[in-house]
């Protein structure tokens, strides 16, 4: 059974870090593109970035671009989601999801939740003083 879990989020001041964890198990998660997505209350959920399958290309959120990187870490079925600079505009829900097609690269509608067939069931991010 393919299910996703995220881990990572809590509160931080404005200007700190996090890094969020999607943890796979029932799939390998090397072999499909992954996406970050984020929903603040009363938002439509958005796309924040998505890594491709095995060494293809990353895209981001011009939002987030510059202080958000997405990467892999094989070893552990895992995918990093490392968030710096944070602003409270950044305050969310974040999950991840996967289009579960196999050695597939992020599509050109990587950022559209139509995309993506599983998710998880997300982490809170607060940024706040």
């Amino acid at each position: 059974q393919v299910q996703l879990v995220e881990s990572g989020g809590g509160l931080v001041q404005p200007g700190g870090s996090l890094r969020l964890s999607c943890a796979a198990s029932g799939f390998t998660l090397n072999n499909y593109a992954i996406a970050w997505f984020r929903q603040a209350p009363g938002k439509e959920r958005e796309g924040v970035s998505c890594i491709s399958s095995r060494t293809g290309p990353t895209y981001s959120a011009d939002s987030v671009k510059g202080r958000f990187a997405i990467s892999r870490d094989n070893a552990n079925n895992t995918v990093y989601l490392q968030m710096n600079s944070l602003k409270p505009e950044d305050t969310a829900v974040y999950y991840c999801a996967t289009d579960r097609r196999f050695l597939a690269p992020c599509g050109s509608q990587w950022y559209r939740i139509t995309t993506y067939a599983s998710w998880g069931r997300g982490t809170q991010v607060t940024v706040s003083s």
